[in-house]
C-alpha cells in the first residue's frame, strides 16, 4: 500500500484558515470528515485530543502528526494541511509549526496500513522533503511529490540493508510510542540516517502499533558497542540484563540523534540489572521507582476497572438487588451483567495490577508470581493493598532470584525463566501471602467500617482531601493515588468515594473553560481556543485538560482549581452521591446512586468557583 492510497487531492488542504492548535485540529478533523473517511467526527476528534493530552504531537522542525486509532474511522486516510505562516502547535521545539499530517487509523488498521504511515514518518525526517512540501502550489503536486519521494525511500532500504561501517561497532535501539503510529518510526528514522552521516553501524527495534519490527536477537545484544532505549511505553527489557543502556522518552531520539548516538558508542549508560531502575543521566530518571511501577499496573488494569465497572452500574439500573435470583425485582439481563462486569473483569482487577507491577520490576519473569499472588488477595479478602504488595512481593523476589540462581552453570540458562523463576517466585509469593492475607483482611474491613461509619462533618473533609487530590497535580501521582483510592473504595462496596473524585476530577478543565468565556480580557486567543476543548474534556473526566493553564499561570490557576474541586468533592459527600463505575465522566452520572440533579450541581458549583477565583486573580492578558 502507498501512502497516497490514504493520503487523497480530497484531504489535501493548501491554506489552513487555523491561527491555533485546538483549530486546526478541528479543520482537518473537517477535512477527513468531508471526505468520508469518518464515522464519527467529534468521537474522532475526542481520541485526537486524548492523545496530544498523553504529549504533543507537535515533533518540531516545523512538522505536527497528530494521530488517532479509533473505531470512529470508517477508512485509514491522512490529511495535509500546509500553514506557510505557521501555527503554534506546541512543539517540542517551541517553533511554529508548518506541515500538518493528521493520521486516521482505523481500530482494524492492518499492518499495510501501519507500515504505511511508519514510512511517511521516516519521508519526513528528509530536509529537502519538507522544504518541498513548503513550495508547494497545487494539491497535485502534495501528491506527486510524496510519490516520487516514496519511490526513492524504497529505493534506499535495499541499498541500506547493511550500514556503510562497522569500525566503531554496531549500536543499537529501541523505539516505542504510546500510539505505535508516528514517533515511534521517526525515532528510529532520525536515528538510522544522523547513523548514517556518522559512520555508525545501527539497527533499530520499532515496537509499533503493527508489533515489533526488526527485532534485536540475542546475537546483536551481545556484540553491541551500546543501547539505546526510547520508550514511553513498556518494551522487553530482560533481554538487556548485564548491558549498559540509555533509557530515555521517544521524543530525545527524534530531537538528539547524534548526542545519543555518540554516547552508544563511548559505552556510556547504566548497566541493566532487572530493577527497571537504569537509565542515562538526562532521560530516564522519570521512567523508575515506586511510581512507574505501581502505574504499570494501574494503567493495565484500567480496562478491566472501566469496562466491569459500567457493567456492574447498568445492572443497577434494573434495581439495586436485580442480580440476586432471590429477590422480587431480579431480572436475567442484570445477572448477566454483574456476572460479567462483577463476577469476571472485576474479579481479574487485583491479579493484573499484582501482575504487571511485578512485570515492571522485575519483567517477564515477574508476570506469573504477581498473578498468583494477586489472585489471593482478591480471593482472601487482601484487596487492593493486598494486591499492591503482592506485585512488589513478587516483582523484588523474582529478582532476588535472579541474583541468587545467577552462578548456576550457562547449559542451564533456559530453564530459568520457564521453571525455576516461576517455580520459586510463585512458592515464596504464595507463602508471604498466606501470611499476610489475615492482617490485611482486618485492615480492609477496618478502613471500609470507618469509612462507612463516619459523620456528617468527616466525611466533608474527606471529600475536600479527595477533591484536592485530584486537582493538585492534574494527572499526577497525587491525582493517581486519589483516584486508585477510589478504586479500592468501589471494590470494598463503598461509592461515596469514588463520587467525590469524579466530580472533582471534571473541574479544573470545566472550570478554565468557563473562566475562558466568562473573562475573555484575561485570557489571549490561543487561550480562549484552549478553552473551547476543555468544555469536552471536562465533561469526560479528563483532568489533564487543564495541565497548559497551570504551566502558564501556576501560582494563579493551581490555588483556584484544587479550591474548586476540593468544594465539588465535599459537596458529593454532602449531598451522599455513590458512583459505582470508576470512569466515564458525564456518561456515568446517569448511573449514580442519589440524586443526579445534585451531583450535577456540585460539579458546576465546584466548576464556577474555580472560574470564578481564575477571573479575580489572573491578569488582563497582554496577547
Amino acid at each position: 500500500m502507498k501512502i497516497t492510497d490514504l493520503l487523497t487531492v480530497e484531504t489535501v488542504t493548501l491554506r489552513l484558515q487555523s491561527g491555533s492548535k485546538s483549530s486546526v485540529i478541528r479543520e482537518l478533523v473537517d477535512t477527513l470528515d468531508r471526505a468520508g473517511k469518518l464515522s464519527d467526527k467529534h468521537a474522532y476528534e475526542e481520541a485526537i485530543l486524548a492523545r496530544e493530552a498523553q504529549s504533543t504531537t507537535g515533533i518540531g522542525e516545523g512538522i505536527a502528526i497528530p494521530h488517532a486509532k479509533t473505531k470512529a474511522v470508517k477508512t485509514p486516510a491522512i490529511a495535509f494541511g500546509l500553514s506557510k505562516e505557521g501555527i503554534d502547535y506546541e512543539a517540542l521545539d517551541a517553533q511554529p509549526s508548518h506541515l500538518f499530517f493528521m493520521i486516521a487509523a482505523s481500530e482494524g488498521a492492518n499492518n499495510a496500513h501501519l507500515e504505511t504511515l511508519s514510512r511517511l514518518s521516516s519521508m519526513l525526517m528528509d530536509t529537502e522533503f519538507r522544504s518541498s512540501l513548503l513550495n508547494v502550489t497545487t494539491k497535485e503536486e502534495v501528491i506527486s511529490l510524496i510519490d516520487r519521494k516514496e519511490k526513492e525511500l524504497y529505493e534506499e532500504e535495499e541499498k541500506e540493508k547493511e550500514t556503510t561501517s562497522d569500525d566503531k561497532g554496531i549500536i543499537l535501539a529501541v523505539t516505542a510510542c504510546p500510539t505505535g503510529i508516528a514517533h515511534t518510526y521517526m525515532a528510529a528514522d532520525a536515528l538510522k540516517q544522523k547513523a548514517k552521516e556518522l559512520g555508525y553501524t545501527v539497527k533499530v527495534e520499532t515496537n509499533g502499533s503493527g508489533g515489533v519490527k526488526n527485532e534485536l536477537t540475542k546475537e546483536d545484544i551481545a556484540s553491541a558497542a551500546g543501547i539505546i532505549v526510547a520508550a514511553d511505553k513498556h518494551v522487553e527489557m530482560e533481554r538487556f540484563n548485564g548491558k549498559k543502556i540509555i533509557q530515555v522518552p521517544v521524543s530525545q531520539a527524534i530531537r538528539k540523534p547524534e548526542e545519543l548516538l555518540n554516547k552508544a558508542s563511548r559505552g556510556e549508560g547504566t548497566t541493566y540489572t532487572g530493577t527497571g531502575k537504569s537509565s542515562d543521566s538526562e532521560g530516564g530518571k522519570g521512567r523508575s521507582g515506586f511510581y512507574k511501577h505501581l502505574m504499570n499496573g494501574v494503567s493495565n488494569m484500567l480496562p478491566f476497572v472501566v469496562g466491569g465497572g459500567i457493567l456492574i452500574a447498568l445492572s443497577f439500573m434494573f434495581g439495586i438487588n436485580a442480580a440476586d435470583p432471590n429477590d422480587p425485582s431480579y431480572h436475567w439481563f442484570a445477572e448477566a451483567l454483574m456476572t460479567i462486569g462483577g463476577g469476571n473483569a472485576f474479579g481479574l482487577m487485583i491479579p493484573v495490577l499484582a501482575g504487571f507491577i511485578a512485570m515492571s520490576i522485575a519483567d517477564r519473569p515477574g508476570l506469573a508470581a504477581g498473578m498468583v499472588g494477586g489472585l489471593m488477595a482478591a480471593t482472601g479478602g487482601a484487596g487492593f493493598l493486598g494486591g499492591i504488595i503482592a506485585g512488589f512481593l513478587a516483582g523484588y523476589t523474582i529478582l532476588a532470584l535472579k541474583k541468587l540462581l545467577n552462578g548456576l552453570p550457562s547449559s542451564l540458562e533456559g530453564i530459568k525463566p520457564v521453571l525455576l523463576y516461576p517455580l520459586f517466585g510463585i512458592f515464596i509469593t504464595g507463602m508471604v501471602m498466606l501470611w499476610l492475607i489475615t492482617p490485611l483482611k482486618a485492615f480492609n474491613e477496618g478502613l471500609s467500617t470507618w469509612l462507612t461509619g463516619l459523620g456528617g462533618g468527616n466525611l466533608i473533609l474527606l471529600g475536600l482531601l479527595l477533591g484536592a487530590m485530584m486537582a493538585i497535580d492534574m494527572g499526577g501521582p497525587i491525582n493517581k493515588a486519589a483516584f486508585t483510592f477510589g478504586i479500592a473504595m468501589i471494590d470494598a462496596g463503598n461509592y461515596a468515594p469514588h463520587a467525590a473524585i469524579m466530580a472533582a476530577g471534571m473541574v479544573p478543565p470545566l472550570g478554565l473553560a468557563i473562566a475562558t468565556t466568562l473573562f475573555k480580557k484575561k485570557f489571549n486567543k490561543q487561550e480562549r481556543e484552549a478553552g473551547k476543548t476543555c468544555y469536552v474534556m471536562g465533561a469526560t473526566f479528563i483532568t489533564e485538560g487543564a495541565i497548559p493553564f497551570a504551566a502558564a499561570d501556576p501560582m494563579r490557576v493551581i490555588p483556584s482549581v484544587v479550591v474548586g474541586s476540593a468544594v465539588a468533592g465535599a459537596l458529593t459527600m454532602v449531598f451522599g452521591i455513590g458512583l459505582p463505575a470508576p470512569h466515564g465522566g458525564i456518561f456515568v452520572i446517569p448511573i449514580i446512586t442519589g440524586s443526579i440533579l445534585l451531583y450535577i450541581l456540585a460539579i458546576l458549583i465546584g466548576a464556577f468557583t474555580t472560574a470564578l477565583m481564575v477571573g479575580l486573580l489572573k491578569k488582563k492578558a497582554t496577547v
